[in-house]
């Protein structure tokens, strides 16, 4: 599996914890930024991630900002994206259960290190379910293909 990741300056310290995690479980990553602490605009790499994806350079993405609210917004405008903020496993685990997200967004100043692994690796093993989701799922779709 390759994993897109991306962070504002906010997120930058947990998105190299995370990165460090990933790799060492022999996970791919594409790092799509930032790699300073300089100021920046969190939807300039909520786009680069989300990018990445549709263009089937990862297949899915995790985001990082300060509360993950900021990414998940901005990474959910492209078509084709479902991005989900998580604090916790359970959400994660779910969202990819019944949402088929492929865009996991968590918060710098929310999350710690070692409950932000748990959660990743949560969300990478958990498979979509289909079946009676699959319908809420075709309902998204058409919401975004605007009917």
């Amino acid at each position: 599996m390759k994993i897109a990741i991306g962070s504002d300056h906010v997120g930058l310290t947990l998105k190299k914890k995370v990165m460090q995690h990933l790799e060492k479980c022999g996970v791919a990553v594409i790092d799509y930024g930032t790699h300073d602490t300089t100021r920046t605009d969190y939807p300039l790499y909520a786009e680069k991630v989300a990018k990445g994806i549709l263009s089937n350079e990862a297949e899915r993405g995790i985001l990082i900002c300060g509360t993950g609210v900021g990414m998940s917004i901005s990474a959910n405008k492209f078509h084709g994206i479902r991005a989900v903020v998580c604090s916790e496993p359970y959400s994660a685990i779910m969202s990819r259960r019944h949402n088929d997200a492929n865009v996991l967004c968590m918060g710098g100043y929310v999350v710690g290190v070692e409950l932000a692994n748990l959660i990743v690796d949560q969300w990478l093993v958990s498979e979509y379910e289909g079946g009676r989701h699959q319908n809420r799922l075709d309902l998204i779709k058409q919401f975004e293909n605007g009917y």
